[in-house]
């Protein structure tokens, strides 16, 4: 009811607004967070994920108006008009050229004057210059070097965001889910760097218009493509090649963006691959690994008041391996072959449509569909025939594990500013889900036998998500500003329906104009699960929706902290927070499963978890010299103990990523058109693990043995990791666009990091007599790592 009256209230004020969208003036691409202020009231706002702004002044506000554009790396522009009627206002920013010289007083999403807390937006022409592992560019390393965010192992690209666990984050490409977000298991993400326009996260305090995860959501938009010329590009590395191009179908008009990313470690081996085919037993050898990106984006601009959006992404990822054996003996001939194949990846469509229904109200619709998949393949066929009898044998068989998700979704959102102290935003969403935690098939085919051709354990689950939502980002005064809003959400799965009221409130105390206290607190609800027992993506990760016997995750999390802008262009920031976590899932001791997931839930036990922590961080976002450097104090519990749930014991133990101590210190240098660099240093405390402690004799068929005992889960943590990471960009103009060498090295000085820890026990002798000597035996991943990459701009 309260939200309904903050809704309908401001709407009786009256005033003008200016309106309109502000873009780059050489692409056309829309600009999101750029800034538009009336230096003559001091009222201002920011573009929303489309470019556009509203800006509503009072009815007595109707002499001059000055309005101050601006954004960061582009030239600010000043409008002077008198507002006598609601009035429309384009802009085209030009990009800056002296960048160490502009001065900005945005109200970007993490600076003194914003209401919203826990949350950053990383720059995406940083994103390019951070070094990375073999020189590929990759938003989830960059976004794991944030205050708050921990990876997973060494090299994964996992996000552990304030305690919680991988897949409690929300991935958003342009508004649409995506279920899976690695590649090669979780070394490389599936966002390729040169289709990216856009990158936000939020830690916590999540505006009321995120729900469906309960630690973090990373909403990343793509390009619109150029609407005056075309443009592209061309990389080659290591292991990897991208194309790119964009630009106008027709002029202003029609935009079209492309980008093509895949590797090609599966074409190179493939003549040694044929050396190795040649020999007198085998005929024929096949093996390789790749996987590609694809993003694809039209826009359509009908007029300044409405434009439409098509946009696809396709993601996938493929290995494997195939030998066939042949054996001619006298009269016989006969062949083997086995192959393997692992596949998984991700497909997503989706139409928007938004229009400017009123100078005050802008409508965004949109459909999307989404598929996520994984296939595990094993396959035989074997041949024999007799070349004197003619008689012959075939026996084939092929045995398919397959699981993923679906899904269809219609959303609509509204933005509101009814008056300069608003910005409501409001709408809702249906997503039907459509489920198949793991389907086996197995078809065989023998001679002079009944074929078989059957698929078990098909059980899918269907499961309706339903959301409405409403917020207000409210100036209740000069120094106070809040957002505050409630999530009405809910979910019908197999005859239950479970319903959920998520409030959201955060806001800011601004004690000076470069000074400012905030705080928040957030309810979230989250109504899957993914189940998985390993630390990178395997065929046994499934996931699953809430049942009858499962109830939905959910979370509190409360913050408080301050940020201060200094005149050098640097920003402070300091964050507390405690987040408690409830009906978090483990697998019960010895549970798997691989080939059944049937009965999943009796196989899992329901618990609950806490997580606090202290963030720092200073950052400068531009001139030659950006970067940050980050801290985090924390630490992250679980505990299971329901009665027949128990795990340790029932007893409190720290999670796998709990980590005390992770510092990140990232720095950019541009020292001309020619020439930029970079380097990373990281340190980190080290994971937990669960390791035996001592063994216990016992007799097992009348033979003596001893078994492990392990007092507690988690109880031992792997050595600190730390590492430094440096790269350098060269750039050159040629006749007909930039050439760009990138050389980097990742692990400049051959740190040994922990990857896995495991005992080891060997007889020794000393003084004659032998004895058992166990030890602990580390293992390392990466070494030192160069890499060098060649690309062309056009």
């Amino acid at each position: 009811m309260w939200m309904l009256v903050l809704l309908l209230l401001p709407a009786l004020l009256r005033g003008q607004t200016v309106s309109g969208t502000i873009t780059d003036h050489t692409t056309g691409e829309t600009l999101i967070g750029a800034t538009v202020l009336d230096e003559v009231s001091g009222k201002g706002t920011t573009t929303n994920a489309h470019g556009r702004y509203t800006l509503t002044l009072r009815g007595g506000e109707k002499d001059s108006v000055v309005l101050r554009v601006s954004y960061i790396g582009y030239q600010t522009q000043h409008h002077r008009f008198v507002l006598r009627d609601d009035h429309q206002l384009n802009v085209r920013l030009h990009p800056s050229v002296m960048l160490e010289e502009v001065n900005v007083t945005a109200d970007r999403i993490n600076s003194p004057q914003a209401s919203q807390m826990s949350a950053i937006e990383v720059p995406v022409e940083k994103l390019k210059m951070v070094p990375v592992i073999f020189g590929e560019t990759d938003v989830l390393k960059t976004i794991q070097l944030l205050p708050g965010v921990q990876s997973g192992t060494e090299g994964m690209s996992g996000m552990y965001v304030r305690g919680g666990g991988a897949d409690e984050n929300l991935f958003l490409l342009d508004g649409v889910p995506l279920y899976n977000v690695n590649h090669l298991g979780g070394f490389f993400s599936a966002f390729n760097g040169d289709a990216i326009k856009n990158v936000t996260l939020y830690k916590g305090s999540f505006p009321a218009r995120f729900s469906g995860r309960i630690s973090s959501v990373l909403d990343i938009t793509t390009n619109n493509g150029n609407d005056q010329e075309w443009h592209g590009g061309l990389s080659v590395g290591l292991i990897s090649a991208k194309v790119n191009v964009e630009g106008p179908i027709i002029k202003e008009r029609t935009t079209l963006s492309f980008s093509l990313r895949r590797t090609y470690g599966d074409l190179l081996i493939q003549p040694a691959l044929w050396i190795a085919s040649k020999s007198e037993e085998i005929d024929g050898l096949g093996a390789g690994y790749y996987f590609y990106d694809l993003n694809s984006k039209i826009t359509h601009k009908f007029n300044d008041r409405s434009r439409l959006y098509f946009s696809i992404y396709s993601g996938d990822d493929a290995a494997y391996m195939s030998v066939t054996e042949k054996d001619n003996y006298a009269n016989v001939k006969s062949s083997e072959k086995i192959g393997f194949s692992y596949k998984w990846g991700n497909f997503v469509t989706a139409l928007r449509w938004n229009y400017e229904l009123t100078p005050r109200l802008f409508m965004n619709l949109s459909a999307s569909y989404s598929r996520y998949r994984q296939s595990l393949g094993l396959e035989g066929d074997y041949n024999w025939k007799d070349l004197v009898t003619g008689d012959s044998e075939r026996d084939e068989f092929e045995m398919k594990v397959n699981s993923g998700i679906r899904d269809f979704a219609m959303r609509a959102d509204f933005d509101y500013a009814p008056a300069p102290e608003h910005a409501i935003k409001f709408g809702g969403s249906a997503t039907l889900h459509h489920f198949r935690p793991q389907v086996n098939s197995l078809r065989e085919k023998a001679t002079g036998m009944a074929t078989i051709d059957t698929t078990l354990n098909d059980n899918s689950i269907v499961g309706g998500e339903f959301n409405l939502y409403a917020e207000d980002d409210w100036s209740v005064a000069d120094v106070l500003k809040v957002n505050m809003g409630v999530a009405l959400t809910g979910f019908a799965v197999q005859g239950e329906f479970y319903p959920s009221v998520q409030p959201r409130l955060s806001g800011r105390l601004l004690l000076s104009n470069s000074f400012s206290l905030k705080a928040g607190y957030s309810y979230m609800t989250q109504y899957m699960h993914l189940l998985t027992s390993t630390n990178i993506s395997l065929p046994t990760d499934l996931w699953v929706p809430v049942t009858a016997q499962i109830d939905p995750m959910n979370s509190h999390q409360v913050a408080l902290g301050g940020v201060y802008s200094w005149k050098y262009g640097i920003d402070f920031s300091v964050e507390g927070y405690y987040k408690w976590m409830n009906n978090l899932l483990e697998y019960r001791p010895g549970s798997t499963f691989l080939g059944n997931s049937s009965g999943w839930e009796n196989m899992v036990c329901m618990g609950k978890g806490w997580a606090y922590g202290i963030e720092l961080m200073a950052q400068r976002n531009f001139g030659k010299l950006t970067g940050w450097v980050a801290y985090t104090w924390s630490r992250s519990w679980r505990q299971f103990d329901r009665i027949g749930e128990e795990l340790n014991g029932g007893k409190a133990f720290p999670a796998k990523y709990d980590r005390v101590h992770d510092i990140s210190i990232t720095l950019q240098y541009k020292h001309s058109d020619r020439f930029d660099c970079g380097a990373t240093w990281v340190f980190s405390s080290g994971n937990t693990a669960t390791l035996a402690t001592q063994q216990i004799p016992a007799v097992h068929n009348n033979w003596s043995t001893s078994l492990d005992f392990v007092e507690e889960r988690n109880n031992f943590r792997l050595p600190s990791y730390h590492r430094l990471d440096v790269g350098v960009n060269f750039h050159k103009q040629k006749r007909h666009g930039i050439r760009t060498w990138s050389i980097s090295v990742y692990n400049l000085y051959n740190r040994q990091n922990p990857f896995l820890v495991y005992p080891r026990s060997r007889e020794a002798e000393r003084n004659g007599q032998l004895y058992v000597r166990n030890s602990l035996v580390q293992r390392s991943l990466f070494p030192i790592i160069p890499s060098v990459t060649y690309s062309y701009k056009f």
